[in-house]
């Protein structure tokens, strides 16, 4: 497993009965996890003294109950700040657990000693795209949300990356990909964070047991022909570590590199335990 354990301002502190209790800088959090299936004892006294709790409801989604935390506040990962604010199905603008990813292609870019174009696809809130701004790549950050894309050009901001080069798409992520191989655009580095399910900017459906495979064929026909790394990442439980090394596998096998493909989870404070957060498949030259 790949572990986010370089983190200063964010903890699992302990997670227990479907939930988690999370420190983001000051601030306590706690949220559902349905990876936590267990239930033991909640001796922490974050718990009690949380700034905010997201109750989700039987009905599907839920709700944010608010008992002292600001609208938005800052995070700091290394060189990176991000803005947070808590939203829509849980979220706050950022998965703590991808920072063992921005590690590894960070290193791979500083390390490539020529200039490196990333397409980043499915890029939400600009984690990865950042990262990879701030290790010297030109980036191409794509996602059908134009209020995502918006945060993600502020986190840009308060990173010092404003005038860094990076494109700002607000489309369809395959529609995009397609137009790319037409235009004959290609990428030395591809990134993609693909959710279970999702629509596009014109109400476009996205299934990913459906849509992940021919979406990695085709940013495979995007690939320079000197490639430095593929990344892909999935939340979905059907998606296990060894189906996203086989997709690399399958569709990268005419250059050479090597892939890996592991669970990426974060360390619970209290425990020493490590939380599971998804997998991602890795393919490198």
């Amino acid at each position: 497993m790949w572990i986010a354990d370089n983190w200063k301002e964010y903890e699992v502190i302990d997670c227990s009965k479907g939930e988690k209790l999370e420190r983001w800088g000051k601030y306590l959090l706690v949220r559902p996890d349905p990876q936590v299936i267990w239930d033991t004892p909640r001796t922490n006294n974050g718990w009690k003294q949380r700034n905010a709790h997201y109750h989700r409801s039987k009905k599907g989604g839920g709700e944010w109950e608010f008992f002292d935390l600001p609208k938005q506040w800052d995070l700091h990962y290394k060189n990176l700040t991000f803005h947070l604010k808590p939203f829509n199905f849980k979220h706050t603008g950022l998965f703590p657990e991808q920072a063992v990813n921005w590690d590894w292609f960070s290193e791979k870019i500083k390390h490539a000693n020529r200039p490196v174009k990333v397409l980043n696809l499915f890029a939400y809130t600009g984690g990865a795209t950042v990262a990879a701004a701030a290790a010297g790549a030109s980036v191409t950050h794509v996602d059908a949300s134009k209020g995502m894309v918006t945060w993600a050009k502020e986190n840009a901001v308060s990173s010092g990356l404003s005038n860094a080069p990076i494109r700002w798409i607000v489309d369809d992520c395959v529609k995009f990909a397609e137009r790319e191989l037409r235009r004959n655009n290609h990428y030395d580095a591809i990134i993609m964070d693909p959710p279970s399910y999702g629509r596009g900017p014109k109400g476009e459906i996205w299934k990913i047991e459906d849509a992940v495979f021919p979406l990695v064929k085709l940013c495979a026909r995007l690939l320079s022909d000197q490639p430095l790394f593929f990344l892909i990442n999935s939340y979905t439980t059907g998606l296990q570590p060894a189906v996203l090394a086989y997709m690399l596998g399958t569709e990268l096998r005419k250059f050479y590199g090597t892939i890996d493909a592991q669970e990426i989870g974060l360390l619970v404070s209290s425990t020493g335990l490590t939380l599971p957060c998804g997998a991602s498949g890795r393919w490198e030259a």
